[in-house]
């Protein structure tokens, strides 16, 4: 197989350090970030141990570090690039806090199109790029059985139809995009009371993405492969 380049965001814990660990266990050039390299010791121990792993700096609440990071990288053949950056701030009717909401939009939406548009250059020169989002089930409308987690829930409903956008106007770049959900998984933004655990998680993560063709552009998917409703 040959080696790709992979770019993942927030990789300092949970599913976007385990995203690392697996792609550069398995021989891929990663580039992996993180807000504060100096404040996530796990990723810089497991960028020790892979020379093919390397660690940067990203704010992706912020557009200008985003495009700061493009132009770091300006000579990427970028194959895969993983929007995996989120915030959970807790909310319920008649407790939201209007600064985390925007917040949450500015990291769990908006970055991923700011990252689209920043890298498009670097996904352009891979035959085949993927461009995927983490999203969750929680932001599915048809879903929403129990309502409450409004910021969370519509941070994640908004990106889908980021995903949905891309999908549409990067299709003459042979870029495929898609809306991930990794599954009820204990990390420390799904909790201890998970159902699986981070190496399930994205194991089935990548083979999704490994399988992903042109023709599933623009859907939301779960990491066994199954659809999930809009």
């Amino acid at each position: 197989m040959n080696t790709q380049t992979i770019l993942i965001t927030g990789g300092n814990r949970g599913l976007g350090l385990e995203y690392a660990r697996q792609y550069a266990e398995s021989g891929q050039q990663v580039y992996v970030t993180a807000r504060d390299p100096a404040q996530a010791p796990a990723l810089q121990q497991l960028a020790s141990q892979h020379s093919n792993l390397q660690l940067l700096a990203l704010d992706v609440a912020d557009v200008d570090s985003i495009r700061a990071l493009a132009s770091q990288l300006s000579a990427l053949t970028l194959d895969i690039l993983i929007s995996n950056a989120g915030t959970y701030p807790e909310s319920s009717f008649g407790q939201t806090d209007v600064q985390a909401w925007l917040q949450a939009f500015q990291v769990n939406t908006l970055s991923t199109y700011y990252l689209a548009e920043a890298f498009l250059p670097q996904l352009r020169r891979a035959p085949q790029a993927k461009l995927i989002a983490m999203t969750s089930k929680m932001g599915s409308i048809e879903d929403n059985g129990s309502g409450d987690e409004y910021i969370y829930r519509s941070s994640k409903t908004a990106l889908n139809m980021v995903v949905k956008s891309l999908s549409i106007d990067l299709r003459g770049f042979n870029i495929v995009v898609a809306a991930l959900h990794p599954g009820w998984v204990r990390t420390d933004m799904g909790g201890p009371n998970g159902l699986i655990d981070t190496e399930t998680s994205v194991q089935g993560l990548r083979q999704v993405i490994a399988s992903l063709t042109p023709a599933q552009s623009g859907q939301f998917i779960a990491y066994d492969g199954k659809p999930i409703p809009w």
